[in-house]
């Protein structure tokens, strides 16, 4: 029968990795690729590897999206060796590697921010269904964000819609934890992407649980989506495109026109935190953003610009949309 192999040098997977070279108790799945993770960036193309040790003469193969918010397992891709059909919008963007003829790699072109995630490659060959897994983790950055109303009026759905109109989406565990150990410390519980509420604390004090409790992400657990109301942690990667500073003394309506003139847009939160992640853009000037806030990047803190010992977004909130202090920040395509 064949089997799939994926092979990885990684130290602790050394034995799997010999049994997958031919010892008589090979698994048919390369058991060393289980829980293996595939970086990128939005926008890139990217391939999970899935190889067959041999080729039957009849076998599928499925590449599917494991979905575990929704209990489900959605089909991107089918394929018998000869003939394949794509799925959805992600089989869109998806198609076989076809290297060498025991390739069954999956590649993503243009990968978007909800595509990370944990991915399946199935062998169906008769009776046996032997399948393997991949993550496919983006690289980026998770932001806190709340309307200019104050904090704690999102229910899960209004979060959900609030982040996807800042250019991002709402992070999952796994990237709002990572956050935490790169730095983010915030003391407002927060919406993630599967429905439970958290909020990260790196110096424990009085009004964030008290200083006894240990620093780390803090849960609330899951909430009702419809009724309870928090903030959200929003997720996003790097973009095509970019964001640049317009000088003026400009309400929110003139911000805009403004960046119309130049044939651009006024930019979005999440497009002003991936030019500072990804481009390492440094302002010393608030400007405003389609939201109705006004922020700045800083790259190389001083203390002119914020006073606080850490790069990061800084914010003078949403102030009246009327006020001719700031100047804007603009997105472009090109």
């Amino acid at each position: 029968a064949a089997g799939l192999m994926f092979l990885c040098l990684c130290p602790q997977q050394r034995a799997s990795l010999a049994r997958a070279l031919g010892h008589p108790e090979t698994s048919a799945v390369e058991q060393a690729v289980q829980g293996r993770v595939v970086h990128t960036q939005r926008g890139a193309t990217v391939t999970l590897p899935c190889v067959l040790r041999s080729l039957p003469t009849s076998y599928k193969v499925k590449w599917s999206k494991v979905e575990p918010a929704d209990f489900l397992e959605n089909i991107v891709l089918i394929t018998n060796g000869a003939q394949h059909k794509n799925y959805g919008h992600l089989g869109a963007r998806a198609r076989l590697r076809r290297g060498h003829r025991l390739d069954a790699s999956l590649t993503i072109t243009n990968v978007a921010l909800e595509d990370e995630g944990r991915y399946r490659c199935q062998l169906v060959n008769g009776l046996e269904d032997e399948s393997l897994s991949l993550s496919l983790q983006l690289e980026g950055v998770v932001f806190p964000y709340q309307t200019g109303n104050g904090r704690y009026k999102f229910n899960y759905f209004e979060a959900k819609r609030a982040c996807e109109e800042q250019d991002s989406r709402l992070a999952t565990y796994q990237q709002l934890y990572k956050a935490w150990t790169e730095g983010l410390d915030w003391c407002n519980a927060g919406w993630i992407l599967d429905g439970t509420v958290h909020y990260p604390i790196i110096n424990s004090r009085e009004p964030c649980g008290g200083r006894l409790l240990l620093p780390g992400v803090r849960t609330y657990g899951a909430k009702d989506k419809q009724k309870d109301r928090f903030d959200a942690f929003c997720f996003t990667s790097a973009m095509k495109g970019r964001v640049y500073f317009i000088r003026g003394h400009l309400n929110f309506k003139e911000a805009g026109q403004a960046c119309r003139n130049h044939g651009a847009t006024i930019a979005k939160v999440g497009q002003l935190y991936s030019a500072w992640k990804f481009s390492q853009l440094d302002r010393c000037d608030g400007g405003w953003l389609a939201d109705g806030s006004v922020r700045y990047p800083i790259t190389i803190p001083r203390a002119r610009c914020g006073g606080l010992p850490d790069p990061g977004i800084r914010s003078f909130g949403f102030p009246n949309k009327e006020q001719r202090t700031y100047g804007t920040y603009c997105y472009s395509v090109k």
